[in-house]
């Protein structure tokens, strides 16, 4: 199967690559290297250097695929509160300009990577049907991001899935670019430097989310690649986990530790987050195979070996 992945580069979307070349498809990667990195993309993929914005006729003629998985976005929920319009620019219109070149190409099937995280309820876990919490102009973009989809599926016939992810961690994650915070917490570690503690009011222990693997990410996609389901599906843990026991489980990886400065609140920031799998098991027959305990051990181990 011929598949391109925009943001390919990029942490989840070359795990993303990695995992489609394994399992024997032809695959091009779009990415404009802002965060991504070429070395991240395996030599058997066809990289091509290019903006979501721009005119993608040209990379949609030579790929000629059957299956788009739209990985290129801007990931920050405090840049998407900083600067509101480049964050719809990319996330909205990139996302239409993939849609309407998709289409144009005749692609039978596009997969969103979207934002379970930023898209969870007031109820917990979160399911798929709940009505989000929509608190940063992030969760805004990915939300309108998924109705686009449906909008496509119903009046193009095309085939879709968003796959609604929690807090993605693991190797190639780095804290600049697309980072979170584990690899800052694990990059002030190496340091022996402190990490800040961000705690919504009335949570001294800091957000909770929930934590998954990248290559469990990766997986979720390969399934999606020929389910026979189509729609939203959350890719999570199920476990809720807060930001100061987070980072216990980053001390015990590293076996060292380092002091957690309280830092107040963060503007955007989601309270509490979990997901509702049952779906994804049950459509897609997909669910979490690697334990937050070792993926944090074996994202550390990566670190070391790379960056320590």
């Amino acid at each position: 199967m011929r598949i391109l992945v925009t943001g390919g580069a990029g942490f989840i979307g070359s795990h993303v690559v990695d995992a489609y070349l394994a399992a024997g498809h032809d695959v091009w990667v779009l990415d404009d290297l802002s965060t991504g990195r070429r070395e991240h993309v395996d030599p058997r993929a066809q990289l091509v250097v290019g903006d979501i914005l721009g005119d993608l006729g040209p990379v949609m003629a030579a790929a000629r695929p059957r299956v788009v998985s739209h990985h290129a976005a801007q990931k920050s929920v405090p840049a998407s509160v900083e600067d509101p319009r480049r964050d719809a620019e990319l996330n909205v219109l990139g996302l239409v300009n993939v849609l309407e070149a998709a289409r144009a190409a005749g692609v039978t099937r596009f997969i969103l990577a979207s934002s379970g995280g930023a898209l969870a309820g007031e109820r917990l876990p979160a399911r798929e049907e709940d009505p989000p919490t929509v608190s940063s102009p992030y969760a805004v973009s990915k939300l309108t991001g998924e109705h686009y989809l449906a909008l496509y599926a119903r009046i193009h016939g095309l085939e879709t899935l968003a796959l609604r992810y929690a807090n993605v961690y693991g190797p190639r994650q780095t804290p600049g670019g697309e980072g979170g915070v584990v690899p800052i917490f694990m990059a002030n570690l190496r340091a022996r430097a402190p990490s800040r503690l961000y705690s919504p009011p009335g949570m001294p222990d800091g957000a909770t989310r929930d934590w998954v693997h990248v290559a469990d990410v990766a997986r979720a996609n390969l399934l999606a690649l020929t389910a026979q389901a189509g729609g939203v599906f959350n890719i999570g843990s199920g476990r809720e986990v807060s930001t100061r026991e987070l980072y216990r489980l980053i001390e015990a990886a590293a076996g060292r530790e380092a002091p957690l400065l309280p830092a107040g609140e963060r503007p955007g920031d989601l309270g509490r987050s979990v997901l509702d799998v049952r779906r994804a098991r049950e459509q897609l027959g997909w669910e979490p195979a690697i334990a937050l305990e070792a993926g944090l051990a074996q994202t550390w181990a990566w670190g070391e070996k790379t960056q320590g």
